[in-house]
């Protein structure tokens, strides 16, 4: 059968017609029947920035919707997910809205973030050109460290700054930390803690009013008022880091440590508490309440393990009593405890014909620790009833005695001794003998300015009350320079005089008598007589200007 040419284009018209209307057919079927599978694309801005652009990724149902001329939202439901650049949003359903240019996620929201940090919630309300993230209902938030938990969150994720307000918590490990608000900074882990700061740790619990606090270092700043809890004690600061992880630790601004037995202050302390040590620098001070002992210095070394410390820096050491308080100062000065030898030598008293002298009893066996403490250059020692100097210093808890080497020097009222080494005795802080050992010397100034000497080779001093009440002197031999007074207190004139052994007798501060014992030889000069050559013994040193006056001079 032949055809017109117009007919053959009518019946081409007619079945290409049919094509488009099955083919539009086919399409609305395979829409509301089928899973939207094929990625559509709905760009939020006429930017060809690809990081402006949501592109939807899964959904099972599809549906656009006219609101009017100007608002046209889309919605999925069922695994709904869209993307925007390297964030993915993912809910039971969102709501598009082409001309705002946002997304409303509603149950079960997921945010991935470049897959570095993973945000969960109920709801979200996604501001795309901003890339500002809106959170409610059991939100949170994890960078694989840490979990940040609360109830609204705001999320930049182009900063990939959060942040919430009315209260959350970060669990980091085995740390939690609460607040009522905080900031967290994704690219360097760092959360800010504002108002209520509580942070709560197997080994810690630290409460303050800001705090800042790297999850991937474990690390706490604290930048306000801080108070912590901890095994070892108690901190109170105001600014420093606190590695929660190392135990390693830097305070400033006068910090303070204490436990049940030690107080610890100063401008910076550091703690190591694998070590066990604390370092204090500026306006140190340390107090030990068992041994009653404060230390104070620009600069502290604290072992706790091993119960030892150094002072440096203008130290002063208090061995403090209600009543009489003894302080010491040093260039450098050290404790430590040692466990007491099998057989420890201490000395005692014995009775011989004349008077105590010394010997050692060695019968003691104990495993307790002592306590020492040493001083090292330019020593003094300041008390209410005697001072001191020497180059350096030992003292031991055991038998509480001062031990000064390199040209030692005390005073006891109007009194000064003198000689290489000397060692002094206390009680309850008050001085109560005193051995000099070589060139020793004792000096007494009366109020006249006249000086009584005695000298020997070892010096035995007794003291009561904490006033010098006796002295003997033994050489080879002893001299003495002494200015005897009549009944009226006149003066007599001046004895020279040498013996084995000189005995000194005290009565109100001042000397009363001497006494010499065996192969005695001496003369009395008038006070009109006396040679000038003679005035004075060999080892003779009025040393008054370098007597601690109080115990200020110490601090200087």
């Amino acid at each position: 059968m032949e055809y017109s040419e117009k007919s053959y284009h009518i019946q081409i018209k007619k079945k290409f017609t049919i094509f488009i209307i099955l083919g539009f057919v086919f399409f609305l079927v395979l829409i509301s029947n089928h899973s939207f599978s094929q990625a559509a694309t709905y760009t939020i801005s006429p930017s060809a920035d690809t990081n402006k652009t949501i592109e939807i990724i899964n959904a099972k149902n599809l549906r656009q919707i006219t609101i009017n001329d100007s608002t046209i939202l889309q919605t999925l439901s069922g695994n709904a997910k869209v993307k925007q650049g390297s964030t993915t949003l993912e809910g039971d359903s969102i709501v598009l809205n082409k001309r705002l240019g946002t997304a409303e996620v509603f149950g079960n929201v997921h945010i991935n973030d470049a897959d570095t940090v993973n945000t969960y919630s109920q709801y979200l309300k996604y501001i795309g050109n901003e890339q500002m993230a809106y959170l409610q209902n059991d939100v949170k938030l994890t960078d694989g460290r840490a979990k940040i938990t609360t109830n609204n969150l705001e999320y930049n994720l182009k900063t990939g700054i959060a942040q919430y307000k009315n209260g959350g918590k970060v669990i980091n490990d085995k740390t939690m930390l609460t607040s009522n608000e905080a900031t967290y900074y994704s690219d360097t882990k760092d959360v800010l803690f504002i108002n209520n700061v509580h942070l709560k740790d197997p080994k810690y619990n630290m409460t303050a009013d800001s705090l800042r606090y790297n999850t991937a270092f474990k690390n706490a700043y604290f930048i306000s008022p801080t108070h912590i809890i901890s095994e070892s004690g108690i901190i109170d600061t105001k600014s420093g880091n606190y590695n929660m992880e190392t135990g390693e630790a830097v305070f400033f601004e006068k910090t303070i440590f204490r436990d049940s037995t030690r107080f610890i202050s100063g401008n910076k302390v550091a703690f190591d508490e694998k070590s066990n040590m604390i370092q204090i620098e500026g306006n140190g001070k340390f107090v030990d309440s068992v041994n009653k002992i404060i230390v104070l210095g620009n600069q502290l070394l604290i072992d706790k393990k091993n119960s030892t410390f150094l002072a440096t820096r203008k130290p002063v050491m208090i061995l403090y009593q209600k009543d009489d308080s003894t302080y010491i100062s040093a260039d450098t000065l050290f404790s430590g405890r040692r466990m007491k030898d099998n057989v420890t030598a201490n000395l005692k008293d014995s009775t011989d014909t004349l008077k105590n002298t010394i010997h050692i009893d060695s019968n003691k066996n104990t495993k307790d620790s002592i306590r020492f403490f040493i001083g090292f250059h330019h020593v003094k020692i300041f008390n209410d009833s005697l001072q001191a100097i020497s180059d350096s210093l030992h003292y031991s808890s055991e038998d509480s005695t001062f031990k000064l080497f390199g040209n030692p020097v005390c005073w006891n009222n109007n009194s000064q001794l003198s000689g290489d080494t000397m060692y002094l005795f206390t009680e309850k802080q008050q001085a109560k003998k005193l051995y000099v050992f070589n060139n020793a010397i004792v000096v007494n100034k009366t109020k006249e300015g006249l000086f009584n000497q005695m000298a020997g080779k070892t010096l035995n001093g007794f003291f009561k009350e904490g006033n010098i009440d006796y002295i003997r002197v033994k050489g080879t031999p002893a001299e003495s320079v002494f200015y005897p007074q009549d009944d009226d207190s006149a003066y007599i004139g001046m004895n020279k005089s040498k013996g084995d052994v000189i005995d000194i007798i005290f009565v109100s501060k001042n000397i009363n008598s001497i006494k010499f014992i065996n192969d005695v030889d001496g003369t009395l000069y008038p006070m009109n007589q006396i040679p000038a050559a003679i005035k004075f013994l060999k080892n003779f040193n009025w040393q008054d200007q370098k007597r601690p006056m109080n115990k200020l001079e110490l601090f200087e």
